[in-house]
Order: structure tokens, then sequence, then C-alpha cells
């Protein structure tokens, strides 16, 4: 336990010095956020904040793998690092000069493929499902790149509001880390979450909307956390409980899927381009209601915390008894919560736009 805090700290420190340097820079060079119609900010607000924290992850991860790990797993995994910096050098390159979406879709299938031609890819899709994506691997692979491509676009379209996606990845970050401890011991796996978890504390110390955010990640940062939380779950060697299946999986990351599906269907339902911007996000409905940033992000946090804590209790039952009934009723009150949150949220947001109702003037980001 004393390593994996000594870890998370000295990354934490890592990154927020960085970040605090980042601040300072970006104020010189004028590298603000560009507003837009689905951004909720005002003012000159630093991007760029992922530069802080990825460059950290990076180094911390071949540290752990050359120093716990071995040679032949660091090299399996070299291919992986470089899909991560593809993510975020684009990324960047998008928070400049913005990508037209072919491009941007092309880049994260190129680095879904970095991860999955070197074997990382789901094995399971349930505790009770041995054999289906062992037989037929190239299911679970053709799963993997959907996921990682996914996920990387959905935890994107979360970052509205201050600390919101930090937040959010954080908590799952840990949680995963538990998850592998607990039933995998501490391995190179545990480390790399740990460090994911210590270089986003270290952003969100600037992050955080008390009083207001004094940088924001932009595209880069967002669209790394996204592809890196949807790698988490892969990398474990051990074909154990710590072997997420896909479902559980999903489960952990219940607010960033459901709001990106919702989103896909209301574009389209409304026949405009997929890659159109809009209000109507998760955030934003919660701003219809009248909420801060601040409430916002201690309501979306407290429902991902919820989330976390039930997919937790649905392993520990699969761990008595694999693929029985406790533990899958658990893990679907898991999803009834996030699905029944975003239902009321939906209907009452369009009860309060029907007033006229209009969002409160927050510092938020994209």
């Amino acid at each position: 336990m004393i390593g994996i805090f000594l870890v998370f700290l000295a990354v934490a420190v890592s990154s927020g010095g960085i970040v605090a340097l980042l601040i300072r820079l970006a104020h010189k060079k004028s590298w603000f956020d560009r507003t837009s119609e689905r951004r909720v900010h005002s003012g000159n607000v630093p991007r760029l904040g992922g530069l802080g924290f990825v460059p950290v992850f990076v180094v911390a991860s071949i540290v752990i793998f050359l120093s716990i790990g071995t040679y032949e797993y660091f090299v399996r995994f070299l291919p992986v690092l470089v899909g991560v910096c593809a993510i975020v050098f684009f990324g960047v390159w998008d928070d400049f000069r913005p990508l037209r979406p072919l491009v941007k879709l092309l880049v994260q299938i190129g680095a879904a493929l970095c991860v999955v031609v070197p074997g990382y890819a789901f094995r399971r899709i349930a505790f009770f499902d041995e054999t289906l994506l062992i037989q037929m691997p190239w299911i679970g692979k053709a799963i993997t790149v959907l996921w990682l491509v996914g996920m990387t676009n959905a935890v994107n379209l979360l970052d509205g509001v201050d600390a919101l996606a930090g937040g959010v990845s954080l908590l799952v970050a840990a949680t995963f880390a538990y998850v592998f401890s607990r039933y995998a011991g501490v391995s190179s796996s545990v480390l790399i979450c740990v460090a994911l978890a210590g270089a986003v504390a270290g952003f969100l110390a600037f992050n955080a909307p008390f009083p207001k955010a004094r940088i924001f990640m932009g595209d880069g940062g967002s669209q790394f956390l996204g592809f890196t939380l949807a790698l988490l779950p892969l990398i474990e060697e051990r074909y154990t409980l710590a072997t997420m299946p896909l479902l559980y999986v999903a489960a952990l990351l219940a607010i960033p899927i459901l709001d990106t599906t919702a989103a896909v269907w209301r574009r389209l339902r409304d026949r405009v381009p997929l890659s159109k911007p809009d209000r109507s996000h998760v955030h934003h409905k919660l701003m219809n209601l009248g909420l801060g940033a601040r409430q916002i992000v201690a309501v979306l946090l407290g429902l991902q915390a919820a989330l976390c804590a039930l997919v937790v209790v649905s392993l520990k039952l699969a761990e008595l008894r694999p693929g029985a009934w406790p533990s899958l009723a658990v893990l679907g009150l898991a999803y009834l919560l996030a699905l029944s949150f975003f239902t009321v949220l939906h209907f009452m947001n369009v009860k309060a736009v029907s007033r006229g109702a209009k969002s409160p003037p927050i510092q938020g980001q994209s």
C-alpha cells in the first residue's frame, strides 16, 4: 500500500507542477479555449491542460513496466503507447486547428488497432461466458476497437463542466486499481491505474470549479482520458476476476456511454451530422434545471461513485459464486440506476425547456 501511495503522490505532484507551468505559458502565448455552441464557459481560460498530465502518465507507465514488469510485457505494450500518443497529438492539433470528423475517426481507429494488434482485447462479455470470445477472437477484437473509439469520443463529449470528465476518470481509474489489486495483487496493471488517477488529480487541483477553473484539459486531454480508461480493463495479464468482462466495465462508464448514446440518437432523429455540436448533453440538462457547475459535478460524481460501488459489490458476489444471479442482479441495479437517472432527467429537462428555462451563466469547459 505504501508503494501505491508513493506512486500516486509522485505522479500527482509532477502533474500539478507541469500544469502550473502550462498555465503561465498559455497566458503568455494566448492559448485560450475557443468558444462555440457546445461550450459554456466565458472569458479567457487556457486550454491544453492535458499536456500537463499526459506526459507524466506516459513516463510513469514506462518506469512501472521497466521496474516491475517483464521485458516482453513492455515490448508488447509499446504499440499501445504509440496509440496513446497519437490520440494526444491529434487531439492537441484539433485544439488549435479543428480536424475534419473523418480524420479524427481514422486516427482513433488507428490508435485502437495499436491496442488490438498486440493482443489486448476483451476476453469475455460476462463471467458466465468463458468460450465465445476465446473461440472467435475476431469478435472480441472488433468489439474492442468499437469500445476504444466510442469511449474516446464519449469522455470528450462529457468534458463540459469543470472537473467533470476528470472527476469521473479519477473515480473509474481508482476502481480499476482496487479491482486489480484485490484479485491480482500489486502488479504493473494496478500501478498504471494509480498513475492515471494521480496524473488526473494533479490536473484537477487547477480545474476544480471552486472558485473557478484556471485551465481546461482540451480535446487532447479528454480524448486521452477516454482512450486510456477504455484501455485499462484490457491490460491485466492474469485471467482472474481482475479481467473484467465487458458488461461490468460498461457499467462503470455508464455516464459517458449513455450521454453519448443519447447524443447520437438526437442527431439521427433530427437528421443532422453526428459531429454537429448541441447543448443537450447531461450537463446542459442539469443547467436547465438551475444547477451551477459545483452542483452538476456533485450530482454526477455522486452517481459515478454509486456505480463504482455497485460494480465492486457485483464483482465480490461473482467471486463467491461466479455467474450466479446475485452478481448479475447487483450489476443490473447499476444499469437501472444510470438509466433511471438519464430518463428522469430527460423528462425534467423537457418540462424546464417548455417553461422557457435558460441555463445559468457558469464557468465551464468544453
